[in-house]
């Protein structure tokens, strides 16, 4: 009950906060000692403060306001991506406290060694994290393919199947209590995934989860983004995903596998992909078709607006391609908003045009309406954003267990 509870005082703090101990009590149901007494575990965890006078109602003296924090906790997100890995600290404001971001070939490479790159990457930020006196409260990692109770079944272009990427990033839980050990095995089973340990260099009591990026960077848009509670992202990489947003939740299938968008065909007699099809919608619109010979995103941006043929070519070969992939989609989703989001954002005025012309025309024919198309908020920070965000919705849930109150 005392966790519930907990959980239902910080859950208003959050979203109406800053408030009174009074209107809490109020707003909860709870009674005022109750109420006084989360409170105070909260203040002591870091989580919420206090400070300024405000006035409930007409009547009484002022009150003093409880406010979420910032200082104490925070979480930390990671990915693997195909040409870099990154990782970042975000606070329980949402604020992102710092972020980095290392280029790596990590093509048809061994998962030895590029987590073990991240996990120098990750030991470094928290331990900048320790020294700007925040306690990281757990982690969670993006990954370019689909993961199945933290498997990573298959990344083509890392070249990797079957790794359960959590035991290879596994680091040393010596300083951890029996407390910690017990809070990480029962909060990944119910998760459905491994416990991964950073208590040697700054985790108490965390959680390490892992997901497929494209449903990380659609949570991402989510808390971090625009805001709507229902839509259809679209991550474009080297690969192209998708996660499906519906009422403030990700939709992960059966098996966590929805959302390869990337792997719907649009020309069935057209080039061979990686998955083992043809004309595959990442042959036409991944990040390897967009660039051709052209060395990098901002690179091929110049060039679209210099007005280079061949650039404005192959950016209407993808929106194209988009839109039939997208019609498919609309066809059996039926979203309201599709949001395009990784290299897809710097790339929007160029790949909307074809996209829409396609969607609308395909859709026209059935009289549909097509959805809206929009540009991520956030850009090619979604997925490890989402990560980070991840952990922090675990911290709201549950802060009792996740902070070991």
């Amino acid at each position: 009950m005392r966790a519930r509870n907990l959980a239902v005082v910080l859950g208003e703090i959050r979203d109406a906060g800053p408030l009174t101990r009074a209107a809490l009590a109020e707003r909860t149901g709870l009674t005022k000692t109750t109420v006084s007494k989360l409170v105070s575990d909260l203040l002591d965890a870091g989580v919420v403060a206090e400070n300024g006078a405000v006035r409930d109602g007409e009547r009484g003296r002022p009150g003093v306001a409880v406010r979420l924090s910032g200082h104490r906790v925070a979480t930390l997100g990671l990915e693997i991506n195909v040409d870099y890995l990154a990782v970042c600290v975000v606070d329980l404001t949402l604020s992102v406290r710092l972020r980095r971001t290392k280029a790596a070939g990590n093509r048809d490479s061994r998962p030895e060694r590029i987590l073990a790159e991240l996990r120098s990457l990750a030991e470094s930020a928290l331990m900048e994290a320790e020294a700007a006196g925040l306690r990281v409260a757990g982690a969670a990692l993006a990954v370019p393919g689909p993961v199945e109770h933290g498997l990573l079944r298959n990344a083509p272009h890392l070249g990797w199947r079957d790794v359960r990427v959590t035991d290879l990033l596994d680091l040393p839980l010596e300083a951890a209590g029996p407390e910690a050990r017990n809070f990480q095995a029962g909060n990944s089973e119910a998760a459905g995934f491994e416990a991964v340990g950073f208590e040697a260099v700054g985790f108490e009591a965390g959680n390490f989860e892992a997901d497929n990026e494209a449903n990380l960077a659609a949570l991402g848009e989510l808390w971090f983004g625009s805001g709507a509670r229902d839509f259809l992202y679209v991550s474009g990489e080297i690969g192209i995903g998708a996660g499906l947003v519906v009422d403030g939740s990700v939709f992960r299938g059966t098996y966590g596998l929805a959302g390869e968008l990337g792997h719907v065909v649009v020309a069935p007699d057209g080039p061979a992909c990686r998955c083992g099809g043809r004309g595959c919608l990442e042959v036409y619109a991944g990040q390897d078709a967009l660039l051709g010979e052209v060395g990098s995103i901002p690179e091929l941006v110049a060039r679209l607006e210099a007005g280079d043929p061949a650039a404005l070519g192959a950016c209407d070969t993808a929106g194209r391609a988009l839109g039939l992939a997208l019609t498919s989609a609309v066809h059996l989703l039926d979203p309201g908003m599709v949001v395009l989001g990784g290299v897809f954002a710097p790339l929007f005025p160029w790949l909307e045009g074809p996209a829409r012309e396609t969607l609308s025309a395909r859709l026209g024919q059935m009289r549909r309406t097509p959805p809206r198309l929009a540009v991520s908020a956030i850009g090619a920070d979604a997925a490890i954003l989402g990560a980070a965000g991840l952990v922090i919705q675990r911290v709201f849930a549950d802060p009792a267990r996740a902070l070991g109150l």
